[in-house]
């Protein structure tokens, strides 16, 4: 059976922990959070008479975000941008700061592997 692998030792170990820690005190889980990205385009509503036929259009915010591997696009009222805008801001930053915890870990991770191999080097050495 596999022993269990001993967690990584020495400053950059301590720095990668402490910073682990930091960003999981930091991190909350938005509840209301928001995928994707809030984008502002124009579109003509066809009517002969209307500004929109010879300007720049009316203007249209939408929610874009994958679901399921589908590509989904949703109009969102003007009077929401700003409520939807906070949401999709901190679903991005939880996502972030997630990522940068499993990249940590992973820093971790090499660091523990080249420090057994070289723990292994020096026993093997003794004997």
């Amino acid at each position: 059976m596999n022993e269990p692998p001993i967690p990584p030792k020495g400053p950059l170990a301590a720095r990668l922990r402490r910073r682990i820690q930091h960003l999981l005190d930091r991190v909350e889980l938005p509840p209301t959070g928001l995928p994707g990205s809030l984008a502002l385009s124009h579109s003509r509503c066809g009517k002969p008479s209307c500004h929109c036929a010879d300007g720049q259009g009316h203007p249209v915010w939408s929610l874009t975000f994958m679901l399921d591997g589908q590509k989904h696009v949703e109009r969102i009222p003007p009077d929401w941008v700003d409520s939807v805008r906070l949401q999709v801001e901190k679903a991005r930053q939880f996502k972030e700061a997630v990522a940068e915890i499993f990249t940590t870990n992973a820093q971790l991770l090499v660091l523990q592997r080249d420090q057994s191999r070289a723990a292994a080097k020096r026993w093997k050495a003794r004997k």
